[in-house]
């Protein structure tokens, strides 16, 4: 729809009924015209203005009325302030009269995201210190031109300083696992602590020695004590280490930062030391600015002198590069600190570079290795080309699309189960919420059954399972096209696609049939599946009965419509018997034997492996005996 311009209101209710007869005023008309005009350019300017900012505010809770039922309930903390002090009285949606703590506008809690970014602020006013300090003690020369923007930056930095000693006597404090919000216990808590000697320290107005004859405001060294505020910068880059998406790209731009630091230091040092020498005095100390004819040279100017002592700090830490040697007893003892510095400064770099680049490529080091592993494995039993082609197929499909070789279990097993199972439903949110049978069930038996799901991926022709097989598993489609077809292989039944599941029929025992599958289920392409096993199943239904008659009801109606099961709803009811006893003491009955089956198929997998075993010691104790008995009559 086409953008109508504003329109303006007057008093004579609009533009649009204005008199079409010709002023006798023109000159006046078109005044009028202009400032309309220019009145309507900043109405659309400021509406402009009102949306542009509105993109920033937080967009309403748009919450799903399905994960609203396995959301996890926790109280109410707001993350800006905390609760202390007396309580008021306050009625609840109910009616209700209930207790509320009275609002402390001015204690912030750690984990705050305002109080994260205060946290940024005060980390810039350090970088700005720990940089400028020795830069302007070194160089006075940059002092003269803009001192006062200099002494604007320093004791804006200061206030920060101030505002954040104001900041940590209100921030509150965890204690036996509670959030401690007394302004005193706050206060005590934050002056017994180093930090707090570190900071007053560090506020020390030291600037008056500025005052001081023979110093003078280019003594910028005497504001070295706010240094000491290098470990709330400390503090920033560990929350920041933890909330970013990118710790890897975050730790290479921190080392590179801390490695031109340490340059940037190294240089003025070196600049101090030719200064106190005397410029152009030896090879070894900055050149000297004036030729013999005491003109200036290239080497005067300020730029050049910070580029040069930049560019032999860099050479010297680094241990590259032809300089020139040493002369004096202090040059030669400045170069030996230099050189230990930077074989530390190389060590820690390959150090850490080394471990960034091994933890951003772990998972595809240990995939690749995995790969080449079962590659060997086939090749040494020598598998058909057709079938290591589908492997690695596979394989490539699991790469493209980010899937994990491992369970995602392991993953998440740190957390608690509760946790695990949030997460699960929200990462699996769009195929769950598509599964009839979770549209009905209980939150308690979701969060059961996502902690047991298993991905699986079959490539295309991969039958999931066939008619006749023994079914220990149920399948939930979570992307792909599955088809079942008949005995033939080639006629198409159904498909099954996004959010259908099968496989419920035959671990359920239903149709008479067993155990066994009911139908011939293939992957038309690549299909990422859920598995659940038997087993897994069956304990989480046992604690849900109504979940499990819901189940049993839906596969039977699917084997009667297939036609494999006569609809048994006109047989006549069997005499009344209470609803409750009867349902009770039949579904623990049925949980019972369930429970049975799965420990006698257990027991049968493990008396064959067992059988198997003996079998195979009973061959081997025959040959020895005939070996023995061959040599005896020898």
């Amino acid at each position: 729809m086409e953008e109508q311009p504003p329109q303006v209101i007057t008093g004579d209710h609009s533009f649009a009924q204005r008199d079409p007869t010709p002023s006798p005023y023109p000159l006046l008309l078109d005044e009028t015209q202009e400032a309309e005009t220019t009145f309507a350019k900043l109405v659309r300017t400021l509406q402009f203005i009102k949306r542009w900012t509105g993109r920033t505010e937080r967009p309403p809770d748009q919450r799903d009325a399905f994960l609203e039922r396995f959301r996890i309930t926790v109280p109410y903390i707001d993350d800006a302030y905390q609760y202390e002090g007396a309580s008021g009285e306050v009625a609840d949606g109910s009616g209700a009269v209930v207790s509320q703590p009275k609002r402390n506008r001015w204690t912030f809690n750690p984990s705050d995201i305002w109080l994260y970014r205060w946290l940024a602020v005060v980390s810039l006013a350090v970088v700005y210190n720990t940089f400028v300090v020795i830069l302007r003690t070194t160089f006075t020369e940059i002092n003269e031109s803009v001192l006062g923007l200099w002494l604007t930056l320093d004791y804006a930095a200061d206030t920060i300083y101030l505002i954040d000693i104001l900041v940590q006597f209100r921030t509150s404090y965890l204690e036996n696992g509670l959030l401690v919000t007394a302004s005193k216990q706050m206060a005590y808590h934050y002056m017994k602590g180093v930090a707090f000697k570190l900071d007053v320290i560090s506020l020390i107005p030291s600037d008056f020695l500025y005052l001081v004859p023979h110093v003078g405001v280019n003594a910028v060294v005497v504001r070295l004590n706010r240094l000491l505020r290098l470990h709330r910068a400390a503090q920033f880059y560990t929350r920041t280490e933890s909330r970013t998406n990118y710790p890897n790209i975050f730790r290479v731009t921190t080392l590179v930062a801390c490695i031109m630091m340490s340059i940037h230091w190294n240089a003025c040092f070196y600049f101090l030391i030719s200064r106190q020498v005397g410029l152009g005095q030896d090879s070894w100390v900055y050149p000297s600015p004036l030729d013999s004819n005491g003109n200036a040279t290239s080497y005067a100017s300020l730029t050049r002198m910070y580029i040069y002592s930049i560019y032999w700090s860099t050479l010297t830490l680094t241990t590259v590069g032809d300089l020139p040697g040493p002369v004096t007893d202090w040059e030669f003892l400045f170069v030996i600190l230099d050189f230990l510095a930077g074989v530390l400064i190389i060590a820690t770099v390959i150090g850490m570079v080394g471990e960034i680049i091994s933890s951003m490529n772990s998972h595809r080091t240990d995939f690749q290795s995995t790969l080449d592993s079962i590659k060997q494995y086939m090749r040494y039993r020598k598998v058909g080309n057709d079938l290591q082609e589908r492997v690695i197929k596979w394989f490539d499909y699991l790469w493209v699309n980010r899937h994990s070789l491992g369970n995602e279990q392991d993953v998440l097993q740190t957390l608690p189960d509760k946790l695990k199972a949030e997460i699960a439903i929200h990462v699996h949110f769009e195929t769950l919420k598509k599964v009839q049978i979770f549209e009905e069930c209980e939150a308690g038996l979701l969060e059961e059954l996502v902690l047991k799901l298993k991905p699986q991926v079959f490539s295309p022709g991969d039958y999931i399972c066939r008619k006749g097989d023994i079914g220990k598993e149920m399948y939930i489609i979570k992307h792909g096209s599955l088809e079942v077809v008949g005995d033939d292989g080639h006629t198409v039944l159904a498909t099954l696609t996004d959010g259908s599941y099968f496989g419920e029929i035959s671990i359920l025992n239903l149709g008479g049939s067993g155990n066994r599958r009911t139908a011939n289920v293939r992957s038309v392409g690549y299909s990422d599946l859920f598995c659940l096993s038997k087993a897994d199943l069956l304990e989480a239904l046992m604690e849900y009965p109504e979940a499990k008659a819901l189940l049993e009801e839906r596969g039977r109606k699917t084997l009667i419509r297939d036609g494999r099961v006569k609809d048994q709803g006109a047989q006549p009811m069997a005499a009344p018997v209470a609803p409750s006893t009867a349902v009770k003491t039949s579904n623990d009955q049925i949980g019972r034997v369930e429970c049975l089956e799965v420990e006698l198929e257990q027991l049968q997998s493990r008396f064959t492996r067992l059988l198997g075993e003996y079998n195979t010691v009973q061959t081997k104790l025959k040959e020895r005996v005939n070996a023995l008995e061959s040599k005896a009559k020898v």
